[in-house]
């Protein structure tokens, strides 16, 4: 399961063998490490297009995941207002359409329409304080969503 905690940034070595900080990425910044509740949650797009990639992140205690904005039960979007991806009363994920919650550390489906089922993982790295999707990861909407039978696929 993808996973961030929050540690000392990782640093680069150049030809020179000078140590030097990796430059950040800044089209893959989701928020600064500061600006996360805990527990909380960010939602994000990031990409071009008509199929960007939409997610958020959730954070309890060290441990930062990012999801797709995805619910596999509905297919639709987790969150109706910005931001509003965690329950009021318990540090759980829950979509805001049909109330099923999610834990945050594995995005499985405790309660409601979809138990057992799980959230689609984002990679995500920290950085000198930001909170950043990997490298690897496209910045498009996966391909197999329902949303993606808009495109013919």
């Amino acid at each position: 399961m993808p996973t961030a905690r929050c540690s000392t940034p990782p640093i680069g070595v150049s030809r020179v063998g000078v140590v030097t900080e990796r430059e950040i990425d800044i089209e893959r910044v989701i928020c600064a490490l500061s600006e996360l509740d805990d527990p909380g949650a960010r939602g994000f797009t990031m990409g071009r297009g008509d199929w960007p990639l939409r997610g958020f992140v959730a954070r309890r205690g060290a441990e930062i995941r990012a999801y797709v904005n995805h619910c596999p039960h509905a297919g639709h979007a987790l969150n109706l207002r910005p931001h509003a991806f965690l329950a009021p009363d318990a540090p759980l994920i829950q979509c805001s359409s049909h109330g099923a919650l999610f834990e945050i550390e594995s995005g499985l489906c405790l309660a409601g329409p979809c138990p057992g089922a799980r959230l689609r993982p984002i990679e995500l790295r920290i950085e000198r304080g930001y909170v950043l999707v990997a490298d690897d990861v496209d910045l498009i909407e996966p391909a197999d969503l329902a949303r993606s039978c808009a495109r013919g696929q």
